[in-house]
C-alpha cells in the first residue's frame, strides 16, 4: 500500500528524522491558509499523488508549462499554483499515460539553497529476502541516471540493525564531515527502526539534502507498506485512499488475489505467477497489449476464481479474454471450468474467451464448458492462445505467424 509524502513526513517527525514544516491543502484557498501560517517568504507546492517523478511530469490538459512541484514568492502565489494543480491530471515517468488526478497540495517551507543531495532508501530485495540499505551520493530528479560507482549498498539484518561498518563505509564514500556522519547515522537509524515497525517494504527519501548550514534534511518521501502485514496495524488502514487504485486493484486485494491493472484491452487470468508472466510475454510478442497481470493461487478454490473472472471480466477496456491453466498438484483445470460456468450463468459473458487448459483433469473442464456458447475458444498451446485472443481482440481475421516459440528460442514447442 502506497501513502502519500505528507503522509511519509508525518512519520519522519515522529521518529526524528528531520523535515521542512508544511502541510496538506485540498483547495487554493487552504494552501493560501497553510502558507500564512508557515514562517517564511518562499514556499513549495507539491502535487500529492502515488507516484514519483512530480517534478518531471507535466498536466494533460495544456496548462502552463509547469510540473507537479513549484515554488512559489508569496501567498497569493501559492494559491495560484495550488489552483492550477487541483482536479488536474498529472503525467509523470511513473505514472504512464493515463496520469494521476491531483486531489491534494502540500505545501512546505522552503528548503533554500541546499549544498548537496543524497538518495537514501531502505526496500526488500526480492532475489535474497534481505532488508537493503541503498544509499547515493547523487540524489534529485536524476538518480536513475546515477552511476554504479556512486551507490553504496548494504544488507540490513532483521535482528542487528545497520552496522557500524556499514556507517563507516557510507561515510568515507560520501565524504561527509563527523557532524554529517552522526546525522546520517541517527537517520539511517531511524529509517530502520521505522521500516520495521510499521512493516514497510519501502523507505525512500530523494533527495536527502544538506543545507545551507552543513545540516541534513528529507525534502521529499515516499514509503510503501506491506499490505500482506496490514492485519497488524489497524490504525493504518485508514491511510489507504481508494480512488488511487486503477480498476480492479482494491477488489483483488479484498479476495487475495496477485492483479496488476496494465494498459492494454486483453484480459488475462493463470495459474501461477510464472505461467502469467509467460502469458503476458506471449501477447506481446504476437502483437496484443495485455490488460492486467493475474495470478491465481495453485490453493485458489471455486469461489476465489470466480471473483477473478469477475474482476478481469468488468474492466470496460478488456476486448478479449484468456484464461491460461496448468492444473498440478493442488490446482485442477475442473476448479476454473466450474468458475467460469458460474460466472457466465449470472451474467452472460459477451466478450471473446480463448480457454487453454492442460494438465490435472483437463479434459473433463473442457466437456463441462462445450456449452458456454460461441465466445468461448479452446486453444492447444500457449502459442495458439495467444494468436487466438489477439485475433479476438482487434477483430481481425487471424493470421499466419511464425511461431513466437521459434523467434524467442530457435526452436519449435
Amino acid at each position: 500500500m502506497n501513502i502519500y509524502e505528507y503522509q511519509a513526513k508525518q512519520f519522519f517527525r515522529e521518529i526524528g528524522i528531520p523535515v521542512l514544516p508544511g502541510g496538506i491543502a485540498s483547495s487554493a484557498e487552504d494552501a493560501a491558509e497553510v502558507a500564512e501560517k508557515l514562517d517564511t517568504d518562499r514556499w513549495i507546492v507539491k502535487a500529492q499523488i502515488h507516484a514519483g517523478g512530480r517534478g518531471l511530469g507535466r498536466f494533460e490538459d495544456g496548462s502552463p508549462d509547469r510540473g507537479g512541484v513549484q515554488r512559489a514568492k508569496s501567498v497569493e502565489e501559492v494559491r495560484e499554483v495550488a489552483q492550477e494543480m487541483l482536479g488536474k491530471v498529472l503525467v509523470t515517468p511513473q505514472t504512464g499515460p493515463s496520469g494521476r488526478e491531483v486531489k491534494r497540495v502540500y505545501v512546505e517551507k522552503y528548503s533554500g539553497d541546499v549544498q548537496r543531495e543524497f538518495y537514501l532508501a531502505m526496500l526488500v530485495d526480492g532475489r535474497t529476502s534481505q532488508i537493503v540499505l541503498i544509499v547515493s551520493a547523487t540524489g534529485g530528479q536524476d538518480i536513475e541516471a546515477a552511476g554504479s560507482e556512486s551507490i553504496f549498498k548494504a544488507p540490513v539484518d532483521v535482528h542487528e540493525g545497520i552496522s557500524v561498518e556499514a556507517v563507516d563505509k557510507l561515510a568515507v564514500q560520501l565524504g561527509l564531515n563527523p557532524t554529517q556522519t552522526q546525522e546520517m547515522d541517527r537517520i539511517m537509524r531511524a529509517v530502520f527502526e521505522l521500516f520495521i515497525s510499521r512493516d514497510a517494504s519501502l523507505i525512500e527519501i530523494n533527495p536527502l539534502a544538506v543545507n545551507a548550514r552543513g545540516d541534513l534534511v528529507a525534502l521529499d518521501a515516499a514509503m510503501t507498506l506491506d499490505d500482506n502485514a496490514l492485519f497488524r496495524h489497524a490504525d493504518l488502514q485508514k491511510l489507504r485512499d481508494r480512488s488511487e487504485h486503477r480498476i480492479g486493484e482494491l477488489e483483488a486485494v479484498q479476495h487475495g488475489l496477485n492483479y496488476v491493472k496494465l494498459d492494454g484491452n486483453i484480459g488475462c487470468l493463470a495459474s501461477g505467477a510464472g505461467l502469467a508472466l509467460a502469458t503476458i510475454d506471449a501477447i506481446k510478442l504476437t502483437g496484443g497489449e495485455p490488460a492486467n497481470f493475474l495470478d491465481v493461487p495453485p490453493v485458489a478454490e471455486v469461489e476465489r476464481v470466480r471473483q477473478a473472472l469477475r474482476l478481469v471480466l468488468s474492466d470496460p477496456g478488456v476486448d478479449s479474454m484468456l484464461v491460461n491453466v496448468f492444473g498440478g498438484g493442488i490446482m485442477r483445470c475442473d476448479t476454473i471450468a466450474d468458475a467460469l460456468v458460474m460466472v457466465n450463468r449470472e451474467s452472460r459473458i459477451t466478450v471473446p474467451l480463448v480457454v487453454r487448459l492442460a494438465g490435472t483433469n483437463a479434459n473433463f473442464a473442457e466437456r463441462r464448458l462445450n456449452d458456454m456458447g460461441p465466445q468461448l475458444t479452446f486453444a492447444h498451446n500457449l502459442a495458439d492462445a495467444a494468436e487466438k485472443v489477439v485475433a479476438a481482440a482487434y477483430k481481425k481475421e487471424k493470421t499466419v505467424r511464425r511461431n513466437w516459440w521459434e523467434r524467442v528460442m530457435g526452436t519449435e514447442r
